[in-house]
């Protein structure tokens, strides 16, 4: 079987439906400065790294992280300390993320409790008063 030959470029059309996102995404991230599609005219062209930055910011933010966050990360790969910097980098940042959705988890759940006794109490009371539910 034979491999696609290596896209040069791709167009806004094209990320759109791949990623499932809007134009209007894609023009924000270019805004922040996290791609930089080639310009021709008033055309954006992507190139493939372009694409594979765009699938690492789109996995970023499902994953709960902000712009700055994800501009933190794709910076320490244009420098020092390069590739190694940016995995302990995101490594560190993948712990944090853990910890506040841990955090949530354990706030969320004691919500539940407290509804449950506010539910309890509250059923307590109506049959008291001899109110059918």
């Amino acid at each position: 079987m034979n491999k696609p030959p290596a896209r040069e470029y791709y167009t806004i059309t094209e990320l759109t439906k791949e990623f499932g996102v809007s134009t209007r995404t894609i023009r924000f991230y270019e805004d922040e400065g996290l791609i930089k599609p080639v310009r021709r005219g008033r055309t954006r062209l992507f190139r493939p790294s372009d694409r594979r930055l765009l699938m690492f910011i789109l996995r970023g933010k499902r994953l709960g992280f902000s712009i700055s966050e994800i501009r933190e990360v794709l910076n320490m790969y244009k420098e020092p300390p390069g590739e190694e910097g940016q995995l302990r980098l995101l490594i560190r940042r993948v712990g944090e993320k853990r910890d506040e959705l841990e955090q949530k988890r354990r706030d969320i759940e004691e919500t539940m409790r407290e509804l449950d006794q506010v539910e309890e109490a509250s059923l307590a009371r109506l049959a008291e008063l001899g109110v059918g539910t």
